[in-house]
C-alpha cells in the first residue's frame, strides 16, 4: 500500500473525480439487522475549495447493545457491478479529504446471494482492507493483494481468489474492532477509483507514438534520396 499523491492519468473513477457519487445507489447496512443501534449515512460533503463533489460517510457506532460489537456501513446497491479484471488494473485508490483518526474498512464482494426468508442477507466472503481516516486526509493506494478474505468476521485464507470480473459490491465500514472504538464517526471522501499501472499507461502511449511515426508518409527529400540510390545501382549493373 502506498500513500503517494496520485497521478490522475492512471485512474479510472468509480465514484467522485469525473463521476458523480450517485448517492441514490448507496444504502445503509448497519448492525440494526442484528438488533444493534448503530447508524450510518452517506451524503454530499462540504468540499468548499473544490469543484469535485465529496461524499461524507458519518454516523454513530453503538457497541453497548451488542456487548462490545457493532458496525455501521454504506454499500453499493445490487444493481451495480464492475469488471476490473483487465491486467492494467492494479487495485483501488481512495482519497480522503478529512477524517477523525479512526479506523475504517474498505470491502469488496464478488458474490451476493438471495436474501433468506426472514429478509436477512446470506453470508459470503468479503475482501477487506483497513485504513486510518487521518484528520488531514490522504490517499490510500490499495493493491488487489492488500485485500484480505474474511467470512463472518474471521479470516478465510482458503478462499477462492477474488473474481475481479464480477465485483458485485463496494462498502465502506466503521466497526468496533473488539470494542476499541465507538461513538460518532466522520469521514469525507474525494473519490474511489481503479488504479491503472503507470507502466501500462506509458507503454500504450509509446506504442501509439511509434505507430504514428511508422505510418507517416515519406517527405519529398526522403523520396528523392531513395530514387537516387536506385538509379545509381542500375548504372553499376549496366
Amino acid at each position: 500500500m502506498s500513500t503517494a499523491l496520485p497521478d490522475h492519468s492512471t485512474l479510472d473513477y468509480l465514484f467522485g473525480g469525473d463521476r458523480s457519487w450517485d448517492f441514490d445507489s448507496w444504502q445503509a447496512s448497519d448492525d440494526r439487522v442484528r438488533g444493534g443501534k448503530s447508524q450510518s449515512y452517506l451524503e454530499p460533503g462540504s468540499s468548499p475549495q473544490s469543484k469535485q463533489q465529496h461524499a461524507r460517510f458519518h454516523g454513530d457506532l453503538d457497541i453497548s447493545t451488542l456487548g462490545g460489537a457493532g458496525f455501521a456501513s454504506q454499500r453499493t446497491s445490487d444493481s451495480k457491478s464492475w469488471d476490473l479484471s483487465s491486467p492494467q488494473y492494479t487495485g483501488l485508490r481512495v482519497q480522503v479529504a478529512k477524517g477523525d483518526g479512526k479506523k475504517y474498512t474498505l470491502i469488496l464482494k464478488d458474490e451476493v446471494l438471495p436474501r433468506r426468508p426472514d429478509g436477512r442477507e446470506q453470508s459470503t466472503v468479503s475482501w477487506e482492507y483497513d485504513f486510518i481516516g487521518g484528520e488531514s486526509g490522504g490517499v490510500q493506494s490499495v493493491t488487489w493483494a492488500d485485500f484480505k478474505p474474511t467470512y463472518r468476521g474471521k479470516a478465510k485464507p482458503d478462499a477462492a481468489p477474488l473474481d475481479l470480473k464480477n465485483i458485485k459490491r463496494i462498502s465502506i465500514m466503521m466497526r468496533s474492532f473488539f470494542g476499541t472504538q465507538e461513538g460518532a464517526f466522520d469521514l469525507e471522501l474525494v473519490y474511489m477509483a481503479a488504479m491503472r499501472s503507470a507502466e501500462t499507461t506509458s507503454t500504450s502511449a509509446r506504442h501509439a507514438t511509434e505507430s504514428a511515426a511508422i505510418s507517416q508518409p515519406q517527405s519529398r527529400e526522403e523520396g528523392v534520396s531513395w530514387l537516387g540510390w536506385v538509379r545509381g545501382w542500375f548504372r553499376g549493373v549496366l
